[in-house]
């Protein structure tokens, strides 16, 4: 398997060219740098390189340019000046399999996960919670398992945080104090999150790691690049998503061991964000999952300005080095610079430090892992240029790719299935019905009216002994219209008998 070509190295005039194995692909890397060196380009090398070898990429866009990979270069002097000096053979433009991806949705498929996928830990950091603010939001995700409750969407929480609001002495007294202030300042911060967006990334269909691990029907790995130009403006929920991809990816692949070549490449841009103000607990679950994840197959890249920027028990785990110019010109930079010297193999021929102040764009120290995982001295080395463009595209280049891909009928239309936001307002709404609804009537209530409605009609049929019924009414009534009938037939009859007698 050929290895992936870094660049060539000119230390001495007898250098030669500077390759990145691929069985030692998953060992991790760093590629660090001040702004402008060429930091990007070499990702673009390095993605490009993984890709033409079956391993899909996972990367962020940070400025924009990263998309290029989708796009076939263009030759020019500069280009061919370059490819000549680093002695490439066979080199020719040409575009890489990739999908968008955007948390936004804009860019992109959209990316999505569930609440409960997140996890509280996670998501605190992303809403910015204090110590007690993450107690409480613990406590609702424990409420929701043991109510069977399903966290999909910023929706299902907030309806959960009202739960907790409404039964709080009782849930305070079976999992922990809760206080009315601590569900408001959570509450506010899910407002915030929603208002910038993050709402679109909690959802379904929830993103699956299969469909990043893709290769095109050629057989070279996909490259997914996930649009980040405005994520990075919210600085925690972009570090914090790469976090949960990279636990998840840590989480369901299984143990593979050393391979010849990994099963997936994984690139952390903007490193720093990671780490800073990340609490004790989450650095050493990050430290965990890097140092484990090399046997799940998967290689983790970090860029950075500086590499002091990525702690020191992550930083003695990166056994690819790639170190573009540093700018010595304060206290800080000086620093870094001596700290990116000490982190390399010596070089009798090479002096680390003053090297790294005086590389130009394009050049860099590199140092990567050979046989038997042992890292090779420090060279300076020219990058080699990817095929690809070497910058953004345009946003009807960015549309065809999308047309084309394998995954934007899964993605692109947002699933809405009943989950906690529906089940606790339909018991809110059957407690309601309920409440207006007038009592249930027993069977004594039902006889018991039965018996004094039939005394009621006996009663005004026959009567009582205060007040005359009907049937006594009607007779005295009949008694009275028969006796006058009688009564005036028997004087008709004595009268017309004496009248009529009298006439006849």
């Amino acid at each position: 398997m050929d290895p992936i070509l870094v660049g060539k190295a000119v230390t001495t005039p007898d250098s030669g060219q500077v390759f990145l194995q691929p069985k030692y692909g998953n060992r991790h890397g760093l590629v660090a740098g001040a702004t402008g060196t060429g930091k990007t380009v070499t990702l673009m090398t390095l993605a490009e390189g993984f890709s033409r070898l079956g391993v899909p990429v996972f990367l962020a866009d940070v400025k924009g340019d990263v998309a290029g990979l989708a796009v076939a270069g263009e030759l020019n002097e500069k280009l061919q000046a370059r490819i000549g000096e680093i002695g490439m053979t066979g080199y020719a433009p040409q575009a890489n399999p990739v999908v968008f991806w955007d948390l936004f949705g804009k860019l992109g498929h959209p990316v999505r996960t569930t609440v409960s996928e997140m996890g509280p830990t996670l998501l605190a950091r992303i809403l910015e919670l204090n110590d007690t603010q993450s107690g409480v939001l613990d406590i609702v995700f424990k409420l929701a398992d043991d109510r069977g409750l399903l966290l999909l969407d910023l929706e299902d929480l907030r309806a959960l945080l009202g739960l907790v609001a409404d039964e709080r002495k009782d849930i305070s007294t079976s999992y922990g104090l809760v206080s009315a202030q601590s569900i408001g300042a959570i509450q506010r911060s899910l407002l915030r999150l929603e208002q910038e967006g993050g709402d679109q990334f909690f959802g379904e269909p929830a993103l699956e790691l299969a469909d990043l691990m893709r290769t095109n029907t050629d057989g070279r790995g996909v490259v997914n690049i996930l649009a980040a130009d405005q994520l990075i403006l919210k600085p925690r929920l972009y570090s914090s998503f790469l976090l949960w991809l990279l636990s998840e990816l840590f989480e369901n692949l299984p143990e593979v061991g050393d391979l010849d070549k990994p099963k997936l490449v994984f690139v952390f841009d903007e490193a720093h964000l990671l780490f800073d103000d990340s609490p004790p607990a989450l650095q050493q679950r990050v430290e965990q999952v890097v140092r484990l994840i090399r046997s799940k197959g998967v290689g983790v890249y970090f860029c950075s300005q500086f590499p002091d920027d990525v702690p020191d028990n992550i930083l003695g785990q990166l056994g690819n080095r790639v170190q573009h110019a540093l700018r010595a010109f304060t206290p800080r930079d000086q620093k870094a610079v001596r700290t990116a010297a000490e982190t390399f193999v010596p070089n009798p021929k090479l002096d680390v430090a003053q090297t790294i102040s005086k590389l130009g764009t394009g050049e860099a120290l590199v140092s990567t892992l050979q046989d038997k995982g042992v890292p090779m001295p420090v060279e300076r080395t020219l990058i080699a240029p990817p095929r690809c463009r070497m910058g953004a595209i345009t946003e009807a280049e960015r549309a065809q790719v999308r047309a084309g891909s394998p995954v934007g009928q899964k993605y692109d239309q947002r699933v809405n299935r009943e989950s906690a936001a529906e089940t606790l307002a339909k018991k809110v709404e059957t407690a309601s019905a309920q409440a207006k609804a007038p009592p249930a009537r027993t069977r004594e209530q039902d006889e018991a009216e039965e018996g004094g409605f039939g005394q009621a009609v006996k009663d005004a049929v026959f009567g009582t002994k205060r007040r005359q019924g009907m049937v006594e009414t009607m007779a005295k009534q009949t008694a009275r219209t028969v006796g006058s009938q009688i009564g005036r037939q028997i004087l008709r009859g004595v009268l017309g008998g004496i009248f009529g007698g009298g006439r006849r």
